[in-house]
């Protein structure tokens, strides 16, 4: 069984994610924008979107191996190849132009799809239904308490800002300054998607992985849709109270920014279930679908054709600005001004790598990893 309001809202997700990433290199209207620390906007929620779909898809490619079935060597082997493949895509982007291996660094949006895709893999594989939850409790409660109780050199216990908090502390000890992320404030003290701050990331894609398996066994029915959305709402509810304890927090992954989070990922899901499920209105979300059906390919090829456009310099004369500037400020800025200029140039990339996905579904060329 194949849901179309998954690969919809796969779409969804991913033409946030270009929207955000285009148009956060130039002067952004708020919701464009991350939070700078605590608190969420609407460009957060687009990557724990893209976790938890992981997540629910997941269900349908493992759900056969998974409560004790004994999968063999192979499911593993495509398990590990897979993660393998989209950790190194993501070392492609950190790097691009100039590989410094000394400095490059290790971390990032992929590799972070990556480790959490391998471990809650990995769990689905072991564990049964009770024990899956089980680790979701342990995962955002152990969280909670590591980062607000366990001392920091330096620092002490329960400092949450970019230096002083333990994953920040992590990254520096296991993938040292040299590797982490630099700018947005960091200047190397942590990375927004560090290896501790993983563990919650987990816990958002089985959250994914519980969803599909409820919706798996249910009648596609606006009862269910309605069930659906009330759990989502319920997380978000959650999440939302859990964050004056333990702030809403994109960069450090916090255990109420999973459940706040996810709930508004059920709910969208919820939505997209009905239209499309229920009630076979599908035309509309056609066009999302197609991105949804190849999203890791325009997601990886988006990134580089940005990186590529910063890197080339053309010359205007008296001076040399990248191919970048050239397009966002001449044809762009220069009459719609800074935020009018840098939403449609987002939108207008949006639209560009739209055709590539549709060249790409109407030769029914699927990039699989």
């Amino acid at each position: 069984m194949r849901l179309i309001s998954l690969d919809v809202f796969r779409g969804i997700a991913i033409a946030g994610m270009i929207l955000v990433n285009t148009a956060s290199l130039g002067k952004v209207y708020p919701f464009l924008s991350h939070a700078d620390w605590n608190g969420c906007t609407l460009a957060d929620l687009v990557f724990p979107f893209f976790l938890f779909i992981v997540g629910v898809a997941m269900y349908f490619s493992l759900s056969k191996y998974a409560n004790g079935k004994h999968p063999t060597a192979s499911v593993y082997g495509r398990i590990f190849r897979r993660s393998i493949i989209l950790f190194a895509l993501g070392l492609l982007l950190n790097g691009f132009w100039n590989y410094d291996f000394s400095t490059i660094r290790i971390m990032g949006v992929l590799q972070r799809i990556s480790l959490a895709y391998l471990l809650a893999a990995l769990a689905i594989l072991k564990l049964p239904k009770r024990g899956l939850w089980v680790l979701i409790g342990i995962l955002l409660f152990g969280y909670w308490a590591t980062m607000t109780l366990v001392p920091v050199p330096n620092y002490g216990a329960g400092v949450l800002t970019r230096e002083g908090n333990f994953g920040a502390w992590i990254d520096r000890l296991i993938i040292t300054t040299s590797h982490l992320y630099k700018g947005d404030g960091y200047n190397s003290m942590g990375d927004p998607e560090g290896l501790f701050s993983t563990l919650p990331a987990v816990a958002t894609t089985l959250l994914g992985y519980m969803t599909g398996k409820w919706l798996r066994k249910q009648i596609p029915n606006t009862r269910t849709s309605i069930n659906l959305a009330l759990f989502g709402i319920i997380c978000l509810l959650i999440g939302w109270n859990w964050g004056l304890l333990f702030p809403i927090n994109k960069k450090l992954w916090t255990s109420s920014y999973v459940l706040f989070t996810s709930g508004w990922a059920i709910v969208l899901l919820a939505g997209c279930y009905e239209l499309i499920e229920v009630r076979e209105l599908r035309r509309w979300g056609k066009p999302f679908e197609i991105l949804g059906l190849n999203a890791i390919f325009i997601f990886v090829a988006s990134v580089l054709g940005l990186k590529l456009m910063a890197k080339i310099q053309m010359n205007t004369g008296e001076t040399s600005v990248s191919l970048y500037d050239l397009i966002y400020q001449n044809l762009f800025t220069s009459w719609a001004g800074e935020m009018n200029g840098s939403l449609l140039f987002a939108l207008i990339t949006l639209l560009f790598w739209w055709a590539v996905a549709y060249f790409m579904y109407s030769k029914n060329w699927f990039f699989k990893v």
